[in-house]
């Protein structure tokens, strides 16, 4: 049964509904048993159209309903009839106006439910579907890395025997089955790795739009969904990587809340592509109505949760941050964009921790200043908050310097070689909160050698989105990033293997296979900016080729 037979159908029923309900019970005698026959016939085709699924119950009660109503409302209006004498039969009439206006609303509703359920469309879905966004991607990675074979020894950085000071440890101390210590800063490592996410988004309404995201990773690797091939066939762990509503007052601003995609404009030297931010992100993006305004201005500001703290710990950590900037159209072929961010940390650094005491041993605060391995990547300068005197409290190391970064960050895009596009991208970034008197202060030391200061250069040539057959990409890059020039947590986690306290270079090249589908191969080369611990001679270096295999749908 098609879709337009259906549709006729309702109206028929529907139709004949409304014809019985109007007609008076004073009929003649055959006239009232026809009329009672072929309302039973409509309500039995009615019932037969909801018993196909054709017509929901509660649709079909509600047209019902809504015809009494009519056929009540008619006979309301209609003139007072003097008494009948005995014997007289009485046929009220109903005016031909009334039955086409009737027979009129009911087209225009079943019309509109039809084209709102898409009936008729061959091959259509239901039309919740086009509020629902369904999207992901996969990648297969092979990854070498290459280390320096004269790169200093891995016991000197293992976290667990640091010497007091500061230090910005190498830390790739894995374990071996009886406990020990087993980093690797010199032999080169071979992996497959793979990615896997999953996005879905909904349009609930024209203001409130919400999305979740569920990935492979670890959870507690924030800037990085990979999972490491090589566990015996164990299954991967799937989590849930975003959870956000965003809320859309007018057209120029938005709200977002919960587990959000990152808000601001930036490149990977300041946060990883793979970052997101649990908090509150407030954006606003002024265009305009006149076509010729080539600048159109934009602002972002943000109040991200790092850690909750239950008293008598010294507070919570907090992130807060706040972006001006804008686009410039030059011309058809020429966009420029600018962005100037100042972020915050709150209660990030560290202070030497006096919550012990020698015979009655730590407190219930012991351990608070801690920037623990499990978040940091490497590169920060640290220094060692606590002293357990005994030996029976573990040790734990804390930020040498406060974060406050300064970040300016400038793109371009270039279209004259259409359909090719130059794409480049500058930022430099710098710890406005960074004060070595403070560190000496905090941390004991006499002498402190790391660097607040960064900067990116990126440049990319080819086609802007490698999406079809034949599309293609290249890129370099290079990059200097100083020991305490960004909180090394959330930096990029592939040149010199994550952190900061690295300079290197990066070479790219992506090609499109199919649709959707294109191969991407990298090489990176990274090493030390600073001796790893001050006033120590140390080396560290590594390369590493990084060759994808992507797919998004």
């Amino acid at each position: 049964m098609t879709h337009m037979f259906k549709i006729s159908m309702i109206r028929r029923s529907v139709a004949m509904a409304v014809t019985l309900a109007c007609v008076a019970t004073a009929a003649h005698a055959d006239e009232r048993e026809s009329l009672e026959t072929l309302k039973q016939t409509t309500m039995g085709l009615i019932e037969a159209l909801v018993e196909q699924g054709v017509l929901p119950r509660a649709k079909a009660d509600a047209m019902l309903a809504a015809a009494q109503q009519k056929a009540a409302a008619v006979r309301a209006s209609a003139p007072p009839v003097a008494e009948a004498k005995p014997g007289t039969i009485r046929v009220p009439y109903v005016p031909q106006a009334v039955k086409d206006q009737l027979r009129n609303e009911i087209r225009e509703e079943v019309a509109t439910q039809a084209r709102a359920e898409r009936w008729g469309v061959p091959n259509s879905a239901a039309g919740w579907t086009d509020r629902i966004k369904i999207e992901g991607d996969i990648r297969v990675r092979h990854q070498s890395d290459f280390f320096d074979k004269s790169n200093t020894a891995a016991s000197v950085y293992d976290s667990d025997i640091l010497a007091s000071g500061g230090t910005r440890a190498v830390d790739f101390a894995n374990f071996t089955s009886s406990g020990f210590l087993n980093s690797n800063l010199t032999e080169s490592r071979n992996r497959l790795r793979l990615r896997a996410r999953l996005d879905v988004t909904a349009k609930v309404s024209d203001q409130v739009s919400t999305g979740i995201r569920i990935a492979t990773g670890s959870s507690t690797d924030r800037v990085s969904t990979n999972q490491t091939m090589g566990q015996d066939f164990n299954k991967y762990t799937l989590l849930l990587d975003r959870a956000f509503i965003r809320y859309e007052p007018v057209e120029w601003l938005n709200v977002s809340a919960g587990r959000i995609p990152n808000p601001w404009f930036n490149s990977e030297m300041m946060w990883s592509d793979n970052l997101n931010f649990e908090g509150l992100a407030v954006q606003a993006t002024w265009p305009s109505a006149d076509t010729s305004r080539t600048f159109t201005p934009f602002a972002t500001a943000g109040i991200f949760p790092l850690r909750e703290d239950a008293p008598p710990t010294r507070g919570d950590r907090w992130l807060y941050g706040a972006q001006v900037g804008g686009n410039w159209q030059l011309n058809a072929s020429t966009q420029i964009k600018l962005g100037i961010a100042q972020y915050k940390y709150q209660n990030m650094e560290g202070q030497i921790d006096q919550d012990y005491t020698l015979n009655q041993g730590a407190g219930l605060t012991y351990g608070q200043y801690e920037y623990g391995r499990s978040l940091r990547q490497k590169g920060n300068t640290l220094f060692l908050t606590n002293n357990s005197l005994d030996g029976t409290e573990a040790e734990y190391y804390g930020l040498a310097s406060k974060f406050a970064p300064l970040a300016i960050t400038a793109a371009a895009r270039f279209s004259h070689f259409s359909p090719y596009s130059l794409l480049t991208t500058f930022e430099y970034v710098t710890n406005t909160a960074y004060d070595e008197a403070e560190i000496k202060r905090r941390t004991a030391l006499a002498s402190i050698d790391g660097r607040k200061d960064g900067y990116i250069l990126k440049a990319a040539f080819g086609h802007p989105l490698v999406q079809q057959q034949g599309d293609w990409q290249v890129s370099a890059s290079y990059r200097a990033i100083g020991a305490d020039a960004v909180l090394d947590a959330f930096t990029d986690s592939d040149l010199g293997l994550g952190g900061t306290n690295l300079t290197g270079f990066t070479l790219g090249f992506q090609y499109g296979i199919d649709r959707n589908t294109n191969v991407n191969v990298r090489y990176l080369s990274g090493r030390e900016l600073d001796p790893f611990t001050i006033g120590q001679n140390s080396r560290f270096s590594v390369d590493t080729l990084q060759v994808d295999f992507n797919v998004r749908f």
